[in-house]
């Protein structure tokens, strides 16, 4: 099976600058050759947000600039591409994310579920609409979740279970300990893992963020195939066979998902 090539775009996005992000973004990607391009959570405004005005102030609709602006980056590169954005929907604001197929006119949106810290004063929640992207001209499974839904593992487990083969998590991390996390999503899956995350500081209100880079892939054994570092711009790539993941046997005996007994893992209550 031919192995895709996965980049991951690793910058310091300016805080409600889209045009400047933009920018930068066809900066790094322009002479880039890949099948799949994941970019960060909130690409194209920054992170930073303090209030439902401000974030509503830089969301777009779906079919707006910035998703025209992806649309045409998966057409000229042909590939995937996966980036986190500000949705407007109706009287909604969301953190988003859009997957392209560049044969496909519209692309996929997800949600973020998991809102984390002060992103519940700026964003509605998603509805945990959790689903695959399957591209069969690629042979490969996407399934998208955004920064913070990786503290659930019920988020990967689903994904993996309506068959995904890789996991893509465009994010805004603050710490490490995703790291930590990651490579064991990937084991207990046996699925790809791959974490656009972002670099840089951002200070509002005598407060600072700190991103924390060091974008990874992470391959269906947890080894990491690719890593950046921890404030560079880079682009990150690594190769990866999606069809490898779907025998999910690990011996003549077991298989992590055949050997499941879901109903044993009903939540305990109280008497």
């Amino acid at each position: 099976m031919k192995p895709l090539k996965l980049a991951l775009v690793q910058f310091q996005p300016k805080f409600r600058d889209i045009d400047g992000n933009l920018n930068r973004i066809s900066e790094l990607t322009n002479a880039l050759q890949a099948d799949i391009i994941v970019l960060p959570e909130l690409s194209t405004t920054g992170y930073f947000f303090l209030s439902r005005e401000e974030s509503a102030e830089m969301a777009e609709q779906a079919n707006g600039r910035t998703g025209q602006f992806f649309r045409d980056m998966a057409q000229r590169h042909e590939a995937i591409v996966i980036a986190g954005f500000a949705e407007k929907q109706g009287n909604r604001i969301y953190n988003s994310c859009l997957t392209v197929v560049p044969e496909q006119n519209e692309p996929y949106l997800y949600r973020k579920t998991h809102l984390f810290y002060k992103e519940r004063d700026c964003f509605d929640a998603g509805d945990g609409h959790f689903f695959v992207v399957e591209d069969a001209k690629r042979n490969v499974r996407i399934g998208p979740m955004i920064c913070y839904d990786w503290r659930f593992p019920e988020v990967s487990r689903i994904l993996a279970l309506k068959g995904a083969d890789l996991i893509v998590c465009p994010s805004d991390l603050v710490t490490d300990l995703w790291r930590r996390a990651m490579p064991g999503r990937a084991v207990e899956n046996k699925v790809y893992a791959a974490v656009a995350n972002r670099t840089g500081t951002e200070e509002r209100n005598g407060e600072e963020l700190t991103f924390t880079g060091r974008s990874a892939v992470y391959g269906f054994n947890g080894e990491e195939l690719a890593c950046a570092g921890p404030d560079e711009d880079a682009v990150v790539t690594a190769q990866i066979v999606p069809a490898d993941t779907r025998d999910k046997s690990f011996n003549a005996f077991n298989d992590i998902f055949g050997d499941r007994k879901p109903e044993c893992y009903r939540p305990l209550t109280g008497e």
